[in-house]
């Protein structure tokens, strides 16, 4: 499945359009995650620990909205958004959307 932040596919003009899909994932910050994030923090550098959580985070979303095209019967995600947000009554959770059109190319 082709799925791209572009509203077109070059070469590959849209036969329908079959609507809206989302994906979402959410994740809890993990407490030994956030010790080690916020000595990283001090001594500097990157907070990998942090950024494979939101990669993994990323393409459950991603996979959540090819599944949901998929069952539409698309082949291809246009005009796909991504989003993060904080959620939680204490900020320690983090939230990704994914949404695009579903269409078939």
């Amino acid at each position: 499945m082709i799925v791209t932040t572009t509203p077109t596919i070059e070469g590959r003009p849209v036969r329908d359009y079959l609507g809206v899909v989302t994906g979402e994932a959410i994740i809890g910050a993990n407490m030994f995650r956030d010790l080690f994030a916020s000595i990283r923090d001090i001594v500097g550098g990157r907070a990998g620990s942090y950024e494979r959580v939101l990669k993994d985070a990323r393409e459950q979303a991603i996979a959540e909205l090819q599944a949901e095209a998929a069952r539409l019967g698309a082949n291809a995600v246009v005009g796909v958004d991504l989003d993060y947000e904080v959620i939680g009554d204490t900020g320690s959770m983090l939230m990704v959307s994914a949404s695009g059109t579903a269409v078939r190319v």
